[in-house]
């Protein structure tokens, strides 16, 4: 199969996923926004989450797991609302950069298309 026929099938098969924590928010009339995969410097609570790691490890000298709860629950009880703010402006910091850049790449690179129709080639074979 060519790649068009390919992303044909694979759109007729792969169905779309549906979570209930959607249908619950729907029923409330709340719109749910996920973030992109793969982006944690997005997630405000991957920065906070990272913190409190990072507590436990420094303060971790037994390595008991009893002793690794305390660490957690203590570090997790100074995770406070000024340290959200903090995270929560870092990763608005995070996206402005990203908005730029992608500004920024839109003028310099010219448009790329690919065509997926059933042309074998192109209209001059001496373009290249």
């Amino acid at each position: 199969m060519v790649k068009k026929e390919l992303l044909t099938l694979v759109n007729l098969n792969k169905g779309d996923k549906k979570y209930v924590i959607d249908e619950m928010a729907t029923s409330r009339q709340i719109t749910v926004l996920r973030l992109p995969p793969y982006h944690c410097e997005l997630n405000p609570i991957e920065l906070v989450w990272a913190q409190v790691k990072g507590d436990v490890a420094r303060n971790n000298t037994s390595f008991k797991l009893s002793d690794v709860k305390i660490l957690l629950e203590n570090s997790l009880e100074r995770v406070t609302a000024d340290k959200w703010q903090r995270c929560i402006h870092h990763v608005h910091k995070e996206e402005e950069k990203m908005w730029e850049l992608d500004n920024l790449i839109d003028v310099a690179v010219e448009p790329l298309v690919i065509n997926l129709g059933d042309e074998d080639s192109s209209d001059s074979e001496d373009e290249f």
